[in-house]
């Protein structure tokens, strides 16, 4: 009751989203908290998703330390996974997140106008300096704990409500998304 749903949906495809060697349990978070993120922007309290995941081969290992990943980001901000599908192809990750919002209290991209102020919250640029670290063979720095564990801003997004006209999450770089306001 009083609340409105949001939802957001979002793929990862190895070699573009992701580099092939990522590991499995960075791959579930990083999943995850793409779609956390979309939800944070309108300042959603996260609730439930639907994930639908496309594997080369039946590999367990990696299919264990995907799901703990991804489960351990879940418990963490109380998102339930209540169904999705399993196909063999190329390795993507699908996410639908569906969270609530106060209602009339969601942030929305139409919401900004000419002359106001842009905030960011957190440091943009780290994920892409871990992932030039990854790609330069590197395997353990901060940024590239940065890139494989990015944190979603649920808690900023709940702050935001009723003080931001607008909100969008910039993991595709400020610059593009800037342009979506």
């Amino acid at each position: 009751a009083d609340h409105e749903l949001v939802m957001t949906m979002d793929t990862l495809v190895e070699g573009r989203h992701f580099p092939a060697d990522l590991p499995a349990h960075a791959v579930g978070f990083r999943s995850l908290a793409t779609n956390l993120s979309d939800l944070a922007a309108m300042g959603a309290d996260p609730a439930w998703c639907l994930l639908s995941l496309s594997l080369p081969s039946a590999d367990m290992k990696w299919l264990d330390d995907f799901c703990e990943g991804f489960f351990a980001l879940a418990d963490e901000h109380h998102v339930s996974l209540v169904g999705g599908d399993l196909v063999r192809g190329p390795l993507s990750i699908t996410i639908q997140a569906t969270g609530f919002v106060p209602t009339g209290q969601a942030l929305l991209r139409s919401g900004a106008r000419a002359g106001e102020n842009i905030v960011i919250g957190g440091v943009p640029g780290e994920a892409a300096a871990g992932l030039a670290q990854w790609q330069a063979g590197q395997r353990d720095s901060w940024l590239i704990e940065r890139f494989c564990y990015p944190e979603p801003q649920c808690g900023l997004g709940k702050v935001l409500r009723g003080h931001a006209t607008s909100c969008i999450d910039v993991s595709d770089g400020l610059l593009a998304d800037l342009g979506h306001l």
